[in-house]
């Protein structure tokens, strides 16, 4: 293990040269990237349509390739899942990422290539530790073990040419060997369907090792460490697992569950670290905990750009490379990758918090916001008014949702929130009225609508009992992996669901 633990820290230094040499010149590695992408995908059927062979800068490649969604790649996904090759990237693409669906479909399948796998996905987690062992030399991360709480369904056989699952399981299958050496749970354990089981077989395992990091959905983890209290009779984590000293986490902002784990951890020397993966691609790392933003990874076979909100759902919406962005403007992020993904959009909104190194930050999602009267609410939005809410109060949330509640004859606009809270306010109007009060000031839209309440009246409120969220999402099929409770939308649909549910127990 000496041995190893050398090896590693050497690839790390290594590493961290390469990633240093594109914060430097990160548009030169953008514009080679780009270009390696279509060399090597000339000769499919994509490239051959939109003639890969006659593009000689990005202008050409804009004009030939137009921008696509999922419903505009799923009949070339649907071939690949039957064994056609030479598609939308050389080869046969033997993995499917499963993840949330489209207007069209329940779920998408987002093709994994080997090199998909190799360059990104698996590169990012060793990236995140490469630069945080890097900072922290006396750091004993590589003494103990990564807690992974993964995916919660196996890989499945689509067909007898191509398999789906959750990212994370699709990982798992394909980390190298020696990983097992740093990680807890069993690949036969990570795999298991049932959630529920799967926390059960992870506690029983994993309570004498020594733990050091974990990875991954924080929501998730607090169901797996309020279990493993429960099962221990412990007060704290490291009560169980002393060495715990960082936590790689991703897929939803952590801000709201924070204070939840300064409690849970309570050390000044836990370290949080966020990241920004997803089915389609590894896109970025916090390099630094006190940074405002996540270093965009930009040699991991991705070519990046940008759609100004302002231009997004237009026909012909402006489109702007790396070199033409602005800092703090919201922007639609598009992707051509190693996975024959083709100026794709991937659905998330992001904004740029730094340049040389690029920095960005996930403000939300191009679906995900309410703007049923004009006021353009999106999830930073809600992330940082809730923030500011707790601050004040004292309390700590644990989930929410929330949605609008359309004009009616003796109904005003309003926003409905159901929050379920881990310490609720003593004065539950008091904090939907600072919650109020913070939108207003970060969203000039939102102020507007409710000025004298003319368009939008005061917020409503339902606080829903522990584990109304949970029980939710189990109902739902979306518990584990990378499922994420929707924060806001511009309809009802999660509003009524979770109200159903709670009437049907009254």
């Amino acid at each position: 293990m000496p041995v190893l633990n050398s090896v590693i820290k050497w690839i790390n230094i290594k590493r961290n040269y390469q990633i240093q040499y594109y914060r430097e010149y990160p548009h030169e590695i953008q514009n080679e990237t780009l270009f390696e992408l279509i060399q090597n995908a000339k000769r499919t059927e994509w490239g051959k349509i939109h003639k890969f062979n006659e593009i000689k800068t990005h202008k050409e490649f804009q004009q030939s390739n137009p921008l696509q969604t999922y419903d505009d790649i799923k009949p070339y996904v649907d071939r690949l899942r039957e064994g056609e090759k030479d598609l939308l990237w050389p080869g046969e693409v033997k993995w499917f990422a499963k993840s949330s669906g489209t207007t069209s479909d329940k779920s998408k399948f987002i093709p994994v290539t080997k090199e998909a796998l190799e360059q990104c996905h698996l590169r990012g987690p060793k990236d995140i530790f490469a630069q945080y062992i890097t900072a922290r030399p006396e750091s004993k991360v590589l003494k103990g073990k990564v807690l992974t709480l993964g995916g919660s369904h196996q890989i499945n056989n689509s067909s007898n040419n191509s398999f789906h699952g959750d990212l994370s399981a699709i990982m798992l299958e394909n980390v190298p060997f020696w990983s097992d050496l740093f990680r807890t749970p069993t690949t036969e354990i990570a795999l298991i369907e049932e959630f529920e089981e799967k926390v059960d077989r992870i506690i029983e395992t994993a309570l004498d090792q020594n733990i050091t990091a974990f990875a991954g959905v924080p929501s998730w983890y607090l169901v797996l460490f309020k279990k493993v209290l429960e099962k221990t009779g412990k007060a704290n984590l490291l009560e169980v697992w002393p060495n715990l000293e960082v936590f790689a986490h991703g897929g939803v902002n952590f801000d709201p569950y924070r204070e939840q784990y300064r409690r849970l951890i309570p050390s000044d020397q836990m370290h949080y670290l966020e990241t920004y993966n997803a089915s389609e691609g590894f896109f970025g790392i916090q390099d630094n905990e006190h940074s405002d933003g996540m270093l965009l990874m930009l040699d991991y076979g991705i070519y990046y750009e940008f759609i100004p909100m302002s231009e997004y759902g237009k026909p012909d919406p402006k489109v702007l490379t790396l070199e033409e962005v602005e800092l703090n403007e919201n922007y639609a992020m598009v992707i051509s990758t190693n996975a024959g993904l083709w100026r794709y959009i991937i659905g998330d909104t992001i904004k740029f918090t730094c340049k040389y190194p690029f920095k960005i930050k996930v403000t939300g999602r191009t679906k995900h916001f309410i703007n049923a009267f004009g006021e353009e609410l999106i999830i930073d939005n809600a992330e940082q008014a809730m923030k500011v809410a707790c601050h004040h109060t004292g309390a700590i949330v644990n989930e929410y949702t929330a949605g609008p509640i359309f004009i009616g004859e003796k109904q005003k606009g309003a926003h409905q929130w159901i929050i379920e809270f881990e310490v609720a306010p003593d004065d539950l109007d008091h904090f939907m009225r600072i919650l109020d009060n913070s939108l207003k000031t970060l969203n000039s839209d939102y102020e507007a609508k409710r000025h004298k309440n003319l368009t939008l009246e005061l917020p409503h409120v339902i606080q829903a009992p522990p584990g109304t969220f949970y029980a939710w999402m189990k109902k739902r099929g979306k518990v584990g992996g990378q499922n994420k409770i929707p924060r806001l939308a511009n309809n009802r649909q999660y509003l009524d669901e979770v109200i159903n549910m709670l009437q049907l127990k009254t």
